[in-house]
């Protein structure tokens, strides 16, 4: 019976693995957001709807005013965008899901990697191909120093790292 259940528990998790990109495990937003008919269809840039204010570490998230510049002239279909409508009206921002979370402790500017020709999709993967986004790439330590390394970017600890 024990070999049995250890079987299915690998074959189980062998299924989980292989899942499709869009069977994973996407965050839950307040609205819902098609990065596919944005990023994909309509070929929305992604700096169009993620600033990269200065000093350029982080990438804003959508603000309300940045999506009715588009979509109020466009009726609500649908009821993510009479959420986003609602929102508008109420001057209200929406509580976006951050799908990837840097931590604390490490230094990093999207701003820098962007200068040196990194794309979105260097670490966020295939945007313009999904309609929910999760954490498709890992961003561990070792990621990023497997990326330095093929690049020939710094590995010293201090590049990303504040010494202690």
């Amino acid at each position: 019976m024990r070999i049995l259940l250890g079987i299915l528990t690998f074959f189980s998790l062998l299924s989980i693995a292989r899942a499709a990109p869009e069977e994973q495990q996407a965050p839950h937003q307040p609205i819902e957001f098609n990065h596919r008919l944005h990023a994909g269809t309509l070929k929305v840039q992604c700096k169009m709807c993620h600033p990269n204010v200065d000093p350029g570490d982080t990438m804003g998230l959508p603000e309300v005013a940045t999506c009715m510049q588009c979509h109020s002239a466009i009726p609500p279909k649908n009821t993510a965008m009479q959420k986003l409508q609602a929102f508008a009206k109420q001057d209200r921002d929406v509580d976006w899901v951050r799908v990837y979370q840097i931590p604390s402790y490490v230094s990093f500017s999207h701003r820098t990697h962007l200068n040196v020709g990194a794309s979105c999709q260097t670490c966020h993967g295939s945007v313009a191909e999904r309609v929910a986004l999760f954490k498709e790439k890992e961003i561990s330590m070792g990621a990023c120093m497997d990326c330095h390394r093929a690049k020939k970017a710094s590995i010293d600890c201090s590049y990303c790292h504040a010494p202690r």
